[in-house]
């Protein structure tokens, strides 16, 4: 039996074609821009193909600056020629400011290749060591800018990433983004969504416990302040990239601004910047993968996601994710999508946040030809100022 809930998201994928969901009419580029299109606040990649099936890409904007910050890379997984080809998926989102986001959008990637090319493998200790390593390039960068700009100590992201490769996927994240499997399911005729990624959130009391556990001589680790729980009173989640406030001892003082600063000192990281990997071979019934930015994730379920996903045609299904995730919010704040639509970035954050969404579609017989060479893509979302 169809739910109500159902129909509401999945009802408006049997229009024809997608109407135009921009902000505005300044619109640039189209669906047959290699780099995507902009229009208003919105960023998007209808449609395109990865080396092993299909991919739809869409962010929109609510902060007065962008800081989520997202890539697809498809080809070779190595900086030397070691044959491996794969999909590498990227969803990196910031918090107080978009420099750590952009960082890691620049070099993580680089990162994963060169770790690749030495061990000659794809593994979850590949990822795990790339991650590490931007965390340490990002720390140097802090460290010289921190007289002329010390606002970059504060800044931070989540870090949630997603690779094929070899027929195996691998999911590494840092945060609170999340990645769930679209799964069909052959006895009962649907799919079945699975979250593959572990959250690292301060309002999860496995978190809490890690947290208490790792910093057992402090007990203002986590301290629950207007009824959220958070990392020294601050910040929510308890692994990132970057904040460096909360990493070295050294970046908790002036100048950083008061409301990052924390009475006493640390001598070991406060906030990991380790990912949490899950690794599993790929199966002809794995349909499809949503990788996304908690701001989706705030207004739609992982089941009410991926109806969404198996109800509609492939072509602009990261922007319809995104639509119905806002008309949540429109909902929940009891007014109009159309009148959400007329606010503009800044004040648009009193309502919901940045949303980045990446579907990856999974075609088993591509995934299955290891020695496959599909066109390299390489394509990172622009929008905003």
């Amino acid at each position: 039996m169809v739910t109500t809930t159902w129909k509401k998201f999945v009802y408006p994928c049997w229009k024809p074609s997608i109407d135009n969901e921009g902000e505005n009419s300044n619109s640039r580029g189209g669906d047959r821009d290699p780099d995507g299109s902009v229009d208003g606040l919105w960023w998007y990649k209808d449609s395109g193909h990865h080396v092993n099936g299909e991919f739809s890409m869409a962010v929109i904007q609510a902060n007065n600056t962008l800081e989520d910050h997202s890539q697809l890379e498809s080809g070779p997984m190595s900086s030397v020629n070691t044959g491996l080809q794969g999909t590498f998926v990227g969803i990196y989102d910031g918090h107080a400011g978009a420099e750590a986001a952009r960082f890691i959008n620049d070099r993580l990637f680089k990162n994963v290749k060169k770790f690749t090319s030495e061990d000659q493998v794809m593994s979850a200790d590949v990822i795990s060591k790339a991650y590490l390593e931007t965390e340490e390039e990002f720390l140097s960068l802090v460290r010289k800018q921190w007289q002329t700009k010390p606002h970059i100590a504060s800044a931070g992201s989540c870090c949630l990433v997603g690779i094929i490769c070899s027929g195996t996927l691998y999911i590494a994240n840092a945060g609170d983004s999340r990645a769930v499997l679209g799964k069909r399911e052959r006895a009962m005729k649907e799919v079945k969504a699975i979250q593959l990624s572990s959250e690292h959130n301060a309002s999860l009391a496995s978190v809490r416990e890690e947290l208490r556990s790792l910093h057992p001589d402090d007990p203002h680790v986590v301290v629950l302040k207007h009824k959220v729980w958070r990392v020294k009173g601050i910040i929510q989640v308890s692994r990132s990239i970057g904040d460096a406030y909360l990493k070295r001892a050294e970046f908790n003082r002036e100048p950083l601004l008061p409301k990052f600063r924390f009475p006493g000192t640390f001598r070991k990281p406060i906030l990991l910047a380790e990912p949490s990997i899950f690794v599993q071979k790929l199966l002809p019934e794995d349909q499809f993968l949503i990788f996304a930015s908690d701001g989706l994730w705030e207004h739609l379920s992982n089941q009410e996601a991926v109806d969404i996903v198996s109800s509609c045609e492939h072509h602009g299904i990261a922007r319809k994710l995104v639509k119905a995730a806002l008309q949540e919010a429109a909902k929940k704040r009891e007014m109009r999508y159309a009148d959400l639509k007329r606010i503009d970035r800044g004040v648009r954050r009193h309502f919901h946040d940045d949303i980045t969404v990446i579907v990856l579609f999974l075609d088993s017989h591509l995934i299955s030809r290891s020695s496959f060479r599909a066109p390299v893509v390489s394509i990172k979302a622009s929008v905003g100022p």
